[in-house]
């Protein structure tokens, strides 16, 4: 597929999409044994080496976004501009690291002359390149073949469709070794404590009310008797949290509950507590995400969620405030 209408800017912008999108779905043809190897390469160095990711011009940019899509994945890996490094920069290497190059030629100057380097520090080196019989291929251990396309570039000469492929492969090496190393919401929630996205992967129990903040209540007290514990509780708990004499949970008694007892039972106060709770209350891990959690907030429309341990214990509760304050 060739570039054809140059005149219109829509024409041209759909014309390029579909020669990327080629080139990407290509791709699938290159899967096989060869990317096999290098995820069991990049999985081999965890707990003792890193991923060092290099490439020059256009390559080198989409090298720097997947070490930096490999780190937020569990796997250490840092950037090596080829040019820095023969003037210093190789020390960052060590035998234990596994190099991925990144040229769509495989004849690039400055990969080629960083190769001999490399390969003397005893580090694997697994290359992302159009030409398995180039210069970097020869002396790869694992090769992982981008396909030989026409670049999208109306002169054919712009890094465009290999640097789309060079992205499309590295993610899909990313994604394959994160889903081997069975790397979980919560580890990735570790790489990225800023932003919206961190506090929307913080845990129930980094947030969750614990200690004097918690009211709890045994089903036997009186309603007075848990009002009064309710306001005598720090942090306004917003609910009282029903144990049994095992310190198990029973049930909850709400702001919501004490209005619909007033409306319906103005003697309920000299009453047990355990007449007007709620019973089987929701409740929620502490391991768990605060987008679990507010879920279940949000579907039993409900502003308090108690939270247990395995053994059915209250350790901590989350008001919907709570969750409100992280946004």
């Amino acid at each position: 597929m060739s570039i054809k209408d140059h005149s219109d800017p829509i024409a041209l912008a759909k014309e390029i999409l579909a020669l990327e999108a080629q080139a990407v779905s290509g791709l699938c043809d290159h899967i096989g044994d060869s990317f096999l190897e290098a995820t069991k390469e990049i999985l081999s160095i965890q707990g003792s080496g890193r991923l060092v990711i290099t490439g020059m011009g256009k390559a080198g940019f989409i090298g720097q976004k997947l070490s930096a899509t490999f780190a937020s994945t569990g796997v250490p890996s840092f950037f090596l501009h080829p040019a820095e490094a023969v003037h210093g920069d190789l020390g960052r290497f060590t035998e234990s690291d596994i190099a991925l190059i990144l040229s769509n030629s495989g004849e690039t100057e400055e990969i080629i002359r960083l190769l001999p380097h490399i390969k003397r520090r005893g580090c694997h080196i697994i290359s992302m390149t159009a030409k398995p019989d180039s210069s970097l291929g020869k002396h790869s251990d694992v090769i992982l073949q981008i396909g030989d396309w026409k670049e999208a570039d109306p002169l054919g000469l712009a890094p465009t469709t290999s640097t789309t492929a060079m992205l499309a492969l590295g993610d899909a090496l990313a994604m394959a070794v994160q889903v081997q190393q069975n790397f979980t919401k919560e580890q990735f929630a570790e790489f990225h404590p800023g932003g919206s996205l961190g506090r929307a992967l913080l845990t129930v129990e980094e947030i969750m009310r614990t200690g004097d903040n918690l009211c709890l209540v045994t089903a036997d007290m009186h309603a007075r008797e848990v009002l009064h514990a309710v306001s005598s509780t720090p942090g306004r708990p917003g609910a009282a949290i029903v144990v049994d004499d095992d310190k198990k949970l029973v049930g909850i008694f709400t702001d919501g509950d004490l209005r619909r007892c007033l409306a319906k039972e103005p003697n309920f106060l000299h009453q047990e507590i355990r007449k007007h709770m709620g019973q089987s209350p929701k409740s929620i891990a502490p391991h768990a995400l605060i987008q679990s959690a507010q879920k279940i907030m949000t579907e039993h429309s409900i502003d308090q969620l108690i939270v247990v341990d395995d053994s059915n214990s209250p350790i901590g509760m989350l008001d919907i405030q709570d969750i409100a304050s992280v946004r």
